[in-house]
């Protein structure tokens, strides 16, 4: 009687009280995430050792923070319906995992999907919203992906505001992550609902390309970020576009790597980790907790960054700063090497949604190369660089 008792309050509140929690990711969120590695082999074990993983490879140090377990960790639902984790994968249940992951200054992620089903076969919240969100909230979640798998019928933003409204009634600060794929547009409507909204189908370990899976497709990282245009208008500080979990460390060239992770940076995308942390290699640590691509990333200003011009297959992307500075990225989207030369003064950059212009025949910026991690020179000089396949020179100016 009691759970019926709470579950009618919640049910109340959420109509006198409901919102989103405010504030939860006034910049990207970083963390990791198990499906691109691990896909539906979680558990425990691989948990806690991810977390320790976060800490001492000084991903922590460089602002990760979330511990994600992706699909495949349901249970059953009791006589009640409410949701328990698999007890042959999690046999100490998800409170006392939280409880380990919160003792290392960490928060720990679930999953689940707004139908019928997870997208992986488990039970879906479609119907428990409620009983859901109350007990993410006593087993101490901090984060929630929301899937659209099975979800027959439904209309998205109306799913998702179920689900936000849920959340904010148990009472505990949730980051809410719409994983609706972009199929209903969600940056139209998803500021007031989640603090990021998926905006493309799966990527794949894969740099440029499809992989094609007869239904639907996954995506290589030039085409994702290709495949909206526009939307940058939509992101900004606790709203924020989300591309897709990384790849970095599962198979793509380390120059491939690089410039994944930089053009993430450049987007504001959240920072979500999808490798194996434990027993990845030096080059691919070095790549995720470079602490001077990160500071691109997360900005206060929340400024997405945008596409200002193509010099023979090598794009140059932007992204105002704060304090006057500017991110800047050289992204060769062509299979050899292209050699670059830009003439800064002929240049200027403008970016009319963010009302910032920055003119190099007027005033002289400091560069700084974020992978190099020294001083370029400045604006006065033509930039000379050789640019490999699938990689980037990224900077930053300063006045």
């Amino acid at each position: 009687m009691k759970k019926y008792v709470v579950a009618g309050w919640l049910l109340f509140s959420a109509f006198v009280f409901s919102q989103k929690f405010e504030g939860l990711a006034l910049t990207p969120p970083m963390g990791w995430n198990s499906w691109n590695h691990f896909g539906c082999d979680v558990n425990e074990a691989l948990i806690r050792e991810t977390a320790d993983a976060m800490v001492s490879t000084g991903m922590k140090d460089a602002g990760y923070r979330y511990v994600n377990i992706d699909d495949c960790w349901h249970g059953k639902r009791d006589s009640l319906g409410f949701i328990h984790p698999d007890p042959d994968r999690f046999p100490s249940g998800m409170k006392a995992l939280a409880d380990y992951v919160h003792s290392l200054g960490l928060g720990l992620g679930i999953y689940s999907d707004a139908g019928w089903k997870t997208c992986g076969g488990r039970p879906g919240s479609r119907g428990h919203e409620y009983q859901d969100a109350m007990i993410y909230a006593k087993w101490g979640i901090d984060y929630l992906k929301y899937d659209w798998c099975y979800t027959d019928g439904l209309k998205a933003e109306g799913a998702y505001l179920t689900m936000r409204d849920a959340l904010y009634a148990a009472g505990r600060p949730v980051v809410f992550s719409l994983c609706e794929w972009g199929n209903d547009n969600p940056w139209e409507w998803g500021k007031n609902i989640g603090h990021l909204w998926r905006t493309t189908g799966d990527i794949a370990v894969l740099f440029d390309g499809e992989v094609n899976h007869g239904t639907w497709s996954s995506w290589g990282v030039l085409q994702i970020i290709d495949m909206r245009q526009g939307i940058r208008i939509h992101a900004g500080p606790d709203h924020w576009n989300d591309p897709d979990m990384m790849e970095i460390g599962n198979g793509m060239t380390l120059s491939e790597d690089r410039a994944h992770f930089s053009m993430w940076c450049m987007l504001a995308a959240p920072l979500i980790a999808g490798n194996d942390i434990r027993h990845m290699g030096r080059e691919t640590r070095d790549i995720l907790t470079n602490k001077e691509a990160i500071a691109v990333n997360q900005d206060s200003l929340g400024i997405q960054g945008f596409s200002v011009m193509l010099l023979d297959s090598v794009e140059l992307w932007a992204k105002p700063l704060m304090d006057g500075d500017l991110a800047v990225c050289f992204l060769n989207r062509a299979k050899t090497e292209k050699a670059l030369q830009f003439d800064w003064s002929k240049n200027p950059i403008m970016d009319e949604f963010a009302e910032k212009e920055f003119h190099f025949d007027k005033a002289v910026y400091r560069i700084r190369d974020l992978w190099k991690k020294k001083s370029a020179g400045s604006t006065k000089s033509v930039l000379k660089r050789k640019i490999p396949s699938h990689d980037v020179v990224m900077l930053r100016l300063s006045r």
